[in-house]
């Protein structure tokens, strides 16, 4: 807001920057070009009113530099002011231009946010005593829904959570995503356990992929970690599909990557063979919060070529953050980790990221 507010004084600078040019020089050299700049400059950055102002400035500021260098006829005078009068209504023109193009970019964005919440509705803030937040951060402003995926529910075998990302882009990776998410809403109620609940997330895959055809009957696959909580949150139960590890910070904000004991291919690949895909149990102590996110976190590089290192700066975060203030919630933890996912990157965001941060409270004593 800052950077607009400073960028719509612009206009005036050229306006004076034309002024300074004219009176510093011979009179056969005019500034009049340099004067129409002016409105073309202001049709993106001020309102009509404004844009009308700045037109009627420069015509004003080039009739009395003409006057004082003696110069206002037929050709330096009324033909340059007929000139700048056509440019301010081609300024206007183009403002609203804009404006109609920014409108429906805001109808889009609209949509897709709407879209968003329907196909990847946010989970509750609780469950129990666990305390949950979700951010999906797209890789394009005006692209909000991709094959990032993330879902949390209970269950009458704990709280069952997936993180998961599609293979591909587009309305076909928004199919695999519903189709993940159905599977699992359906058989995270009820599979007994994580095995049973992962085979029937493969089968939907391989029948999502039958009906789609082409390469992604063969090629598509979604990788997805699938993590259960014990009722008693002690601990967490984690089956990885090629998906990157999570985090778990402790109290103290000492972080720990969950590892798989065995590395396994992702979900929708088991035409191709048949693999085993085992069940790690982690500690889940008081005070612990567990982060997942997909590999638009882990892939994001500086201009370097160094990958971000969620393992390596989440304690940094949060020992600032309980340095400067509380200690952070789980939606603060994210908030913080994407910040420094910007930083790390400059800006360039190159993947779709979706994060989950799972917190399980201090109790009394603790």
């Amino acid at each position: 807001m800052v950077e607009l507010r400073r960028a719509q004084w612009i206009p005036v600078g050229v306006i004076l920057l034309a002024a300074v040019l004219d009176l510093a020089t011979p009179t056969d050299v005019t500034s009049a070009p340099l004067l129409m700049a002016a409105p073309v400059a202001a049709a993106p950055l001020l309102s009509l009113p404004g844009i009308i102002a700045i037109g009627a400035l420069s015509m004003a500021v080039h009739a009395a530099l003409a006057w004082i260098n003696g110069t206002f006829g037929w050709h330096r005078g009324v033909a340059n002011q007929l000139t700048l009068l056509a440019v301010t209504v081609l300024a206007v023109l183009i403002h609203r231009a804009l404006e109609g193009q920014t409108a429906r970019t805001r109808r889009a964005r609209q949509v897709a946010a709407v879209a968003q919440s329907a196909v990847l509705p946010r989970p509750p803030s609780r469950l129990g005593e666990l305390r949950i937040a979700a951010r999906y951060v797209p890789a394009e402003d005006e692209a909000m829904i991709g094959g990032d995926l993330y879902v949390v529910q209970d269950t009458p075998h704990g709280v069952r959570v997936m993180v998961g990302d599609v293979r591909g882009k587009g309305l076909g990776a928004v199919s695999a995503v519903c189709a993940d998410l159905g599977a699992f809403r359906h058989a995270a109620d009820e599979a007994e356990d994580l095995p049973r609940l992962v085979a029937s997330l493969e089968r939907a895959l391989l029948r999502e992929g039958g009906r789609r055809g082409g390469h992604e009957r063969d090629e598509g696959f979604t990788t997805a970690l699938i993590a259960e909580f014990s009722v008693g949150l002690d601990t967490v139960r984690v089956i990885n599909r090629g998906h990157p590890p999570p985090v778990l910070l402790d109290a103290g904000g000492r972080a720990a990557v969950l590892e798989p004991s065995e590395e396994a291919p992702p979900l929708g690949m088991s035409a191709l063979g048949a693999w085993s895909a085992p069940v790690d149990t982690f500690s889940f102590p008081p005070g612990a919060t567990l982060i997942c996110y997909t590999d638009g976190v882990t892939e994001a590089r500086d201009e370097s070529g160094v990958f971000y290192d969620a393992a390596v700066r989440l304690p940094h975060l949060v020992r600032h953050r309980a340095l400067t203030g509380d200690p952070a919630t789980p939606a603060q933890i994210l908030h913080l980790m994407i910040e420094d996912v910007g930083r790390h990157t400059g800006g360039r965001i190159q993947d779709d990221q979706a994060l989950l941060a799972l917190h399980r409270p201090l109790g009394v004593h603790e």
